[in-house]
């Protein structure tokens, strides 16, 4: 028992730590994590994702963005599509996003992402996510045979330090857990 509570102790610490990340490439494309959309309006957290990318792509971090997320029932728009009519909103060519609009978690993201890129002849990239997810998703990044790197979107509503976050933060040791145990 005192094993499992030092393992999950370990990988919150890395969880955690991961969700501090402020990587910026340069990579061949930025990745950013699906969440919320409500009628092709991209949630709070969303944007602060998209937010995130639309400046990292401003600084040169990648010539390519790759928004992630499916349809959820009742949807009449994916999350990828809406992320991809915000990041135009912004200024982003269209020609400059690519969409993984067919995943409806965050290991079938990175399955098609890996997929997606490596048509291309990509292999790194930037995943931009809230905190908590990033090491999860930075793992199933690099299992899915990309080189990655993190950046925390910080303007997101659920807050660094907060008792949300720190839920989620527990949520996901759980998720990665399962993962390495081989359970999805």
């Amino acid at each position: 028992m005192l094993a499992v509570i030092v393992v999950m102790g370990a990988v919150f610490v890395l969880i955690y730590g991961e969700a501090r990340s402020d990587d910026v490439g340069p990579v061949d494309a930025i990745v950013v994590l699906g969440a919320a959309q409500f009628n092709g309006t991209p949630s709070a957290v969303f944007r602060a994702r998209l937010d995130t990318a639309f400046e990292l792509y401003e600084q040169g971090a990648a010539p390519t963005i790759v928004v992630t997320g499916g349809r959820m029932a009742g949807d009449r728009f994916t999350e990828a599509e809406s992320g991809r009519d915000y990041l135009v909103s912004l200024g982003v060519p269209s020609e400059s996003i690519l969409m993984e609009h067919l995943s409806n978690d965050t290991a079938e993201s990175m399955r098609r992402v890996g997929d997606l890129l490596d048509g291309r002849g990509n292999s790194s990239v930037l995943l931009v996510s809230d905190g908590f997810h990033l090491f999860r998703s930075k793992l199933l990044a690099e299992d899915n045979g990309l080189s990655a790197q993190t950046n925390d979107a910080d303007t997101s509503p659920i807050r660094q330090g907060s008792s949300t976050e720190f839920r989620y933060v527990v949520r996901e040791v759980f998720a990665v857990s399962a993962y390495y145990l081989g359970i999805d």
